[in-house]
């Protein structure tokens, strides 16, 4: 079980329970150790972007409310030459991360190729609202994408007839739920794809036995006794270990996501991945709720999936392409890892020629 546990936890980076096999559940003493915890000698303004922004490109900070209520905080990126009906995109992900990172490094360069586009913090994250911090929900999380279509339809220089989307690693496969539910995005691209309800509720490659998961529900059952006592929902360890504490023999993945997320590569002070935790109780939800069950019914608009040659989360990638109808393109990446379509990596792993070409010829 212990075993099962670790694994989950690398993979998710820190969901709460599933850091160790506990026998106690965990209390808000976690809280003010992360709260009180920043990454040395890294940047931590508020307007900190781990990229530098386009000379042909204007951002701006916007506020959009999602169907359940909550502000959602992003960022508006258009090009300086901006003309009237132009097609848009909504972008965000990767999962625990925020709007000043990958997102916004896509954003940025897709608005420099031509088109509107909007990166924003999820709900319960970074900037955006929400009376609890750092949890996740298959059904906020998606509803959070539906929402930033939403709020892109309300300037009048977008066409609301040519809107897309583009999710990373976890809310890449958010992306595809909210494809699936949403007529409305007419295109769907999405980079190192992760789904998050399957690898939560089955482990990395499908490994948790019956008995694991079933003791894994149990502890986080618990857990909810110990955070109704507390009166507050207690914050899991911070999943990834520092930079100078690698010893080169972690798992490539694991070692690709401290690169990110732990250095000035990709660091930022609100981002989960970078400088904080998920609550313990955060995966509840995604045990029970799997997002990609209807994603036949993207179709008949189309799919781009991207994902790294090298990448441990490629299966993911390579199972949805199997599942989705037609129209649909795997693109695999030669010798890239998961975290190089965070932000190119060393070899600008990007395809963004062929991202924008996918968009130009269905955004139209």
């Amino acid at each position: 079980m212990k075993k099962q546990l670790l694994i989950l936890s690398a993979s998710l980076f820190a969901l709460g329970a599933c850091t160790e096999n506990k026998t106690k559940p965990s209390t808000p003493a976690i809280k003010e150790e992360q709260e009180n915890k920043t990454t040395e000698n890294m940047t931590t303004t508020v307007e900190h972007y781990t990229f530098e922004l386009n000379e042909n490109v204007n951002r701006a900070k916007v506020k959009f409310t999602n169907r359940y209520g909550i502000e959602l905080t992003g960022d508006l990126y258009t090009p300086k030459n901006r003309s009237e009906k132009m097609p848009a995109i909504a972008l965000s992900g990767p999962y625990g991360a925020v709007k000043e990172q990958a997102s916004g490094f896509y954003a940025n360069e897709m608005a420099a190729r031509g088109f509107v586009t909007i990166a924003f913090d999820p709900s319960f994250t970074g900037e955006s609202g929400g009376n609890v911090r750092n949890v996740s929900s298959p059904d906020i999380n998606t509803e959070d994408l539906n929402a930033a279509i939403d709020f892109l339809g309300t300037l009048n220089y977008v066409d609301k007839e040519n809107v897309g989307m583009i999710g990373i690693c976890g809310f890449g496969g958010f992306a595809l739920n909210a494809a699936a539910v949403d007529k409305r995005i007419k295109a769907v691209a999405v980079a190192s794809m992760y789904d998050m309800s399957r690898v939560t509720a089955q482990g990395y490659f499908d490994s948790m036995k019956e008995e694991e998961r079933q003791q894994m529900l149990k502890q986080l059952s618990l857990q909810r006794w110990a955070d109704a006592e507390n009166g507050e929902p207690a914050l899991g360890q911070q999943g990834l270990p520092e930079a100078d504490q690698l010893t080169g023999e972690e798992p490539e993945f694991v070692q690709g996501y401290v690169n990110y997320y732990k250095t000035d590569r990709g660091f930022h002070p609100r981002s989960i991945n970078s400088n904080g935790a998920w609550t313990v109780t955060t995966p509840i939800s995604l045990m029970n709720m799997p997002i990609l069950t209807y994603i036949k019914e993207i179709a008949p608009r189309p799919v781009l999936i991207i994902a790294g040659e090298n990448a441990h989360s490629r299966y993911f990638s390579e199972d949805a392409y199997k599942a989705a109808n037609e129209p649909k393109e795997l693109v695999i990446i030669k010798d890239a890892v998961h975290t190089d379509l965070y932000d190119g990596g060393k070899n600008n792993y990007i395809p963004f020629s062929k991202i924008e070409g996918f968009f130009n010829e269905n955004l139209k």
